[in-house]
């Protein structure tokens, strides 16, 4: 298969708001890919590469795409190869070899395979091909139901190598990948809900409302002595975080897998900010005083009993029972069990007094649905706030002048489209966080007018909002009320954004 056959299948996806429509091209070219082609194919249909990050910037392959080839030559395979060679191209000399490298790939591209190349060593290929988009493809393709997929995935974590088994060995091959300790799975979300009442009279009384913590997820294995820990977007920090391992170490089991939160607490057991939070997990191992304590709400695994087909309820059992005693008891998530409603607004109070977030309302009969935003999870804060996507900022004026300020925010097309604006903020940023931005902002920009930047969608910026109101400026056709910068979020990327009608939600409230 040619690479021209991808570029012009994501053009055919990127052309269509149907979501049948996408799923069908998607699926008409994995039946014609072969078994070493249907990984890469449906990493790059997907917007990513199988490889990660190639240590190739957007400026050195501006700088290095030269002139395009006259007539398509280059197939699948061959790029595949080329970016793995890339990937491991390090030490030195590394720079000049990966430069030799990148100009031999895209000398051989025409115009259309080099401007999709481009975007999509970037992180630009916005085709409207989400995660569940191309796992509809790649069922409908192997004919085997989505569900089998969905789960297959779930459990791997890889999105290629499902699309390999699905196309290869069908729904036994599916059926075949397991939860392994020592592998992440993707975890459940919470979707939002607009105040407790309303998600109590969802979900009903047989559910556990449990503090939402203003702090970072975590998945932590344990097999024997051997602990690892992952954030939610399956990224391993288990060296930045001894003090967590050394938790889990001290349990009474032989294999677990946990799912939870952790943050940085003060002397009086007050949550810290979010950014001391992450700063332990950077680049740099631990900021020093800054000590992280985990509060764990689920349990996936338990010595060789796998628990996520499970409901809640025995779900919480088992944790109940694996942090039992005095000396694990501060490791459980707080909460209450099937309370009433005067009950729950005791568990809300409670943890906004303990100066957190809010709560999570769960469905006591749910099982874990990894990877996926149901109803059966429902957040709960008395600040609406939304996770909304950065698309560019305006030069400040004033005291701010020569600083990247008004910052436009998108929110997330479902159907995988480019985000929807929704509005403009210049209100909550500090003069520290106003001189990141305008150090920042270029390197990410696509486009720089003489007003500001226009941003590769990157960034996730979470925003408090007092609601949201009908407005004909925006192309979503309704205008955030009030918005104010709260704190990036470096721990999400913009497939995790808010959707556009998780703000319609606020604008129906409003």
């Amino acid at each position: 298969m040619l690479l021209a056959d991808v570029v012009t299948a994501s053009a055919a996806v990127a052309a269509t708001r149907s979501r049948t429509a996408k799923a069908t091209a998607i699926a008409e070219l994995l039946r014609r890919a072969g078994a070493d082609e249907v990984g890469p194919v449906t990493a790059w249909l997907a917007g990513e590469v199988r490889q990660g990050r190639i240590g190739v910037g957007w400026r050195s392959l501006s700088r290095l795409a030269g002139r395009p080839a006259d007539a398509p030559s280059l197939t699948v395979a061959a790029v595949d190869r080329a970016l793995t060679e890339l990937a491991a191209t390090t030490g030195p000399g590394s720079a000049a070899r990966r430069d030799a490298a990148v100009t031999g790939l895209l000398s051989a591209t025409t115009a259309d395979e080099q401007q999709f190349l481009v975007r999509l060593l970037t992180g630009e290929l916005r085709q409207g091909a989400l995660e569940g988009v191309v796992l509809e493809a790649v069922a409908t393709a192997a004919e085997v139901p989505a569900a089998n997929v969905r789960r297959a995935f779930m459990l791997s974590g890889r999105l290629p190598e499902t699309a390999a088994l699905a196309l290869t060995g069908g729904v036994e091959a599916l059926d075949g990948v397991r939860l392994e300790v020592g592998r992440p799975v993707r975890p459940m979300l919470a979707s939002p809900g607009s105040s407790l009442d309303a998600a109590l009279t969802d979900l009903g009384t047989d559910v556990t409302v449990e503090f939402k913590l203003d702090g970072a997820r975590i998945q932590v294995h344990r097999d024997g002595d051997v602990v690892r820990v992952w954030t939610r977007t399956l990224r391993e920090v288990t060296d930045g975080v001894p003090e967590l391992v050394d938790r889990v170490r001290a349990l009474p089991c032989e294999t677990a897998v946990l799912d939870g939160e952790t943050l940085a607490l003060d002397d009086d057991g007050r949550p810290r900010a979010f950014q001391d939070t992450m700063s332990r997990f950077g680049s740099d191992a631990t900021e020093e005083g800054v000590l992280l304590s985990p509060f764990f709400f689920d349990l996936l695994h338990l010595d060789g009993r796998d628990l996520l087909d499970e409901p809640l309820s025995v779900r919480l059992d088992a944790l109940a029972g694996l942090l039992a005693g005095d000396e694990h008891a501060a490791l459980r998530m707080p909460g209450v069990r099937s309370p009433a409603p005067e009950q729950a607004a005791v568990v809300l109070d409670d943890a906004l007094t303990a100066g957190h977030e809010g709560v999570v309302v769960k469905a006591l009969d749910a099982a874990y649905a990894a990877g996926r935003r149901g109803k059966s999870w429902q957040k709960v804060k008395p600040v609406h706030t939304l996770d909304l996507v950065v698309l560019g900022a305006e030069w400040g004026y004033g005291r701010r002048s020569g600083k990247l300020s008004n910052i436009h925010l998108g929110a997330r097309d479902p159907d995988g489209g480019e985000p929807v604006m929704v509005g403009k903020t210049f209100k909550g940023m500090t003069d520290q966080l106003l001189d990141w931005q305008t150090r920042t902002f270029p390197e990410l920009a696509r486009e720089q007018p003489d007003w500001g930047v226009l941003l590769r969608p990157e960034l996730v910026v979470e925003i408090a909002v007092d609601g949201a109101q009908r407005s004909p400026r925006y192309p979503g056709g309704l205008a955030l009320r009030f918005a104010r910068v709260l704190r990036y979020r470096p721990d999400k990327n913009p497939a995790e954004a808010d959707t556009i009608d998780a703000v319609r939600v606020l604008l129906a409230g409003s």
